[in-house]
Formats: structure tokens, C-alpha cells, sequence
């Protein structure tokens, strides 16, 4: 019997920094339990070096990292959605598309650190906190015993999450 692999998609305006780290958590993270995606409503044309770099010092993988537009997540072929985690309070505003398989949403709001001024090493500091509250986050959702759960109860928690 095999188990349930969970497909999620994390949302942020220009997917280059905060999704495509909770991107790459989730899919290190995961254990092949979960299939993590990334996507943006107004995707960059790359990943923020910084965001590399922190995910790099945390030795998660990065390869095939990349900024999304979030129209690769809808209509045919795109995968069927379990969760779907805005990490921006801009994408959290925005209207999003209607995503394949009824996903259960919640916000995960997170400060962009790709907006921080100062030294490289303020900057780095900015990545490597935003990291950490992803990661904790992440932590908690993979600890909810999903499969012995209710819709309503998982939907309840993984809110309650984004607020810890």
C-alpha cells in the first residue's frame, strides 16, 4: 500500500524569492510525501540569488529552481492540486485562477526579504529569517496527521499555521 503523495503549490507575486524557498523546503522536507511547485501571478525572469544562496547554506537542493507564472498550475496537464499556500499578502489579494482538484488554501504571509536595503550581509539575514519561519511552517503542516484527518480540521490547521 502506498501512501498519498500531497501536491502543493506555494503562490507569491514574482515567485523569486519566498514561494521558491518554500518550494524547495517542501520538496527536501517532504520525504516524496509531498510534491511542492511554485508560482507567481507576475513571475521575475529569475530566482533572487540571495534565495539560492540561503537555500544552498540549509543544503537543499536547488536545481531546476525557477520563477513560475502560475498559468503552468491551471488547465489541462497541470498537476491536481492538494494545497495551494499564498507566502505574499499581495498574491493573497489578488484573484486567483481556479486550481485543478479543489485544493484546500490558506495564507502563509511571510516579509519579502528581496525588499530589504542595507549590506549584502542584512540582506543575507533577511533570506535566512524569511527561510526559517517557511521552514517551521512546513515542519508543522508535515507533523498533522493528514490522512486520519478531516477536510475541515486540515483546512482549520494549516490556517492556523500560517499565523505561528
Amino acid at each position: 500500500m502506498s501512501l498519498q503523495v500531497y501536491n502543493v503549490l506555494f503562490v507569491c507575486t514574482h515567485n523569486s524569492a519566498r514561494s521558491i524557498m518554500a518550494e524547495a523546503l517542501l520538496n527536501s522536507l517532504g520525504r516524496g510525501r509531498f510534491q511542492a511547485f511554485s508560482a507567481g501571478s507576475h513571475p521575475g525572469t529569475s530566482v533572487h540569488p540571495f534565495a539560492l544562496t540561503t537555500l544552498s547554506e540549509m543544503h537543499m537542493p536547488t536545481d531546476g529552481l525557477r520563477s513560475k507564472d502560475w498559468g503552468e498550475f491551471t488547465g489541462s496537464g497541470a498537476p491536481e492540486l492538494n494545497f495551494v499556500f499564498t507566502v505574499c499578502d499581495q498574491a493573497a489579494g489578488e484573484a486567483c485562477p481556479v486550481w485543478p482538484g479543489q485544493p484546500m488554501t490558506a495564507h502563509w504571509g511571510v516579509a519579502d526579504p528581496a525588499a530589504v536595503e542595507g549590506t549584502d550581509a542584512q540582506k543575507a539575514k533577511a533570506f535566512w529569517d524569511t527561510a526559517i519561519i517557511l521552514k517551521r511552517r512546513i515542519e508543522l503542516m508535515l507533523a498533522l496527521p493528514l490522512e486520519s484527518l478531516d477536510q475541515l480540521t486540515i483546512q482549520r490547521e494549516i490556517r492556523n499555521i500560517g499565523s505561528r
